[in-house]
């Protein structure tokens, strides 16, 4: 039996970008309170910036994928052959 693959359309795409977005603006807001509240010092709060925040919006946009139709799995993938080049002499 073969499975109905439907591809996202545009409405997904502009999902996914308001989706990292609007992740990415409440990661930041959240550090920026907790500095403000003093939970977190300046080191602290550059390492939470370059280091953390970089993984966690790889985890949104690996959630937002799998959620808007994005994921792929081995049954998507297709053979890849390379012609071979013919010699003139």
């Amino acid at each position: 039996m073969t499975r109905l693959r439907i591809t996202p359309g545009p409405s997904a795409r502009s999902a996914f970008r308001l989706g990292i977005v609007a992740a990415a603006v409440l990661a930041l807001a959240g550090v920026g309170f907790l500095y403000w509240a003093g939970h977190l010092t300046l080191v602290l709060t550059g390492f939470v910036l370059l280091i953390v925040f970089p993984v966690y919006l790889v985890f949104a946009a690996s959630v937002l994928s799998v959620w808007l139709g994005y994921n792929k799995d081995s049954s998507d993938l297709r053979p890849v052959y390379r012609e071979k080049k013919k010699k003139t002499s």
